[in-house]
């Protein structure tokens, strides 16, 4: 019995949520305002959503995203799985996200990692690390 429960604990404890893009200018953030070394060399972050934003506890979080699925066929790019830091709050941000209400916003250089045009948003996988 111990093992059973053992085995199910050491299962992924990614969450599944939704994503769109944003476009610059991507400052002042809401998390660290025109700092722009806030943002990470390989321009791989994203604008956390209601649901993950914790009173700006968010920022600075990393996040394993991976696209699941989108109404857009073949948006996902099979295998691709990408590190964000949360450097901004999507409801806030000066660019407007593609679509409003998801989970994450993504930067353009983020979303089209794990995704392809013409798709505005599409399903995810996230994974605090």
């Amino acid at each position: 019995m111990i093992f059973f429960f053992v085995c199910i604990c050491n299962f992924s404890h990614a969450d599944v949520g939704t994503a769109s893009f944003y476009n610059p200018p991507y400052t002042p953030t809401a998390c660290y305002g025109n700092d722009f070394s806030q943002f990470p060399s390989s321009n791989l972050f994203a604008a956390a959503g209601e649901g993950i934003w914790d009173n700006g506890a968010s920022c600075g979080r990393q996040y394993l995203v991976r696209c699941i699925s989108a109404a857009v066929p073949r948006t996902c790019i099979p295998g691709e799985t990408i590190q964000v830091k949360i450097v901004d709050r999507a409801q806030t941000s000066v660019s407007r996200p593609t679509r409003g209400g998801v989970t994450m916003v993504l930067s353009n250089t983020a979303f089209r990692t794990i995704g392809r045009p013409p798709a505005t948003s599409m399903n995810i996988e996230l994974q605090q690390v």
